[in-house]
């Protein structure tokens, strides 16, 4: 648990952060049982980030949760969306969130601000997939370079994270899309989260930031949290990581094929319907 490093931190949090912390814990505490383990990897100054797994619409509040009983408080990234939301624009503006605008002019603004503020030795926590995995065990997916290229040009640590339970109170989403989405608040469920030791990034510490290098460390990082969920789950996971890209493009190539047998004449469709049977038989 936090020493008396950690909670001289603990003054840097400002009205805006204690008053996001005052919303979300009290409901956290009727709805969750917490293991929360890994604080002692947490550096006790400096500036450092922290990038974790992501299966479920609650994990920014358990996760926020974990890392307020840090005592190093994070920046976190959010959709810019939700800084126009009444309310709650000025709740993030306050506690330093980050903005993260998407197919726009601003969209390098979350990448100059997460380097600012790790230079200024502040904690930038990643979703480092991006998005909700896709992986239909939920385990952690391919994930984006920003976290590598942070990392690597400021000479910042990585600290992996990973969690795990908050699925079972919002799950990802249900069967039959996402309309379908099930709260399932009792009985209350246990969220475990677990940060491991800084990942091992000094191999391409110094090297040009080629896409080639940024994929490898990335790679290195999400190995690491893959292994920390492994604990927690007290399974294996898959030997291939799931990689959205590769299966968008199948679904591509599988929406063509099926436009393609569509516009067919009859016939053929219906001499692709019989092999297609033949073939399942």
């Amino acid at each position: 648990m936090p020493g008396s490093s950690t909670r001289a931190a603990r003054r840097r949090y400002g009205f805006w952060y204690r008053l996001a912390a005052a919303i979300a814990k009290p409901p956290l505490f009727v709805l969750t049982k917490r293991d929360w383990r890994g604080y002692e990897n947490f550096p006790a100054e400096g500036g450092f980030l922290t990038a974790i797994n992501h299966n479920s619409y609650l994990d920014p509040l358990v996760y926020g949760h974990y890392q307020y009983d840090s005592g190093r408080p994070a920046r976190f990234l959010a959709k810019a969306g939700l800084f126009k939301v009444p309310g709650v624009k000025q709740i993030l503006h306050g506690a330093g969130m980050i903005p993260v605008y998407r197919g726009s002019a601003d969209a390098a603004h979350a990448f100059r601000a997460a380097i600012a503020a790790v230079n200024q030795g502040e904690c930038v926590a990643f979703y480092i997939e991006g998005t909700l995995t896709r992986d239909p065990a939920l385990w952690p997916m391919t994930g984006k370079t920003g976290a590598a290229r942070i990392a690597l040009e400021t000479g910042a640590q990585v600290i992996p994270v990973a969690q795990w339970g908050a699925h079972e109170i919002m799950p990802r989403y249900a069967k039959g899309g996402r309309g379908n989405r099930r709260f399932k608040p009792f009985p209350r469920h246990t969220v475990k989260v677990l940060a491991g030791p800084p990942v091992d990034l000094d191999r391409w510490r110094g090297q040009e930031l080629t896409g080639t290098v940024l994929r490898e460390a990335t790679d290195a990082i999400m190995n690491d949290i893959t292994a920390l969920l492994e604990q927690l789950r007290g399974e294996k996971a898959p030997a291939e990581r799931f990689d959205m890209a590769k299966a968008r493009a199948g679904a591509k190539r599988e929406n063509a094929r099926e436009h393609e047998r569509e516009s067919a004449p009859e016939h053929e469709r219906e001499n692709a319907r019989e092999i297609e049977k033949e073939s399942a038989e």
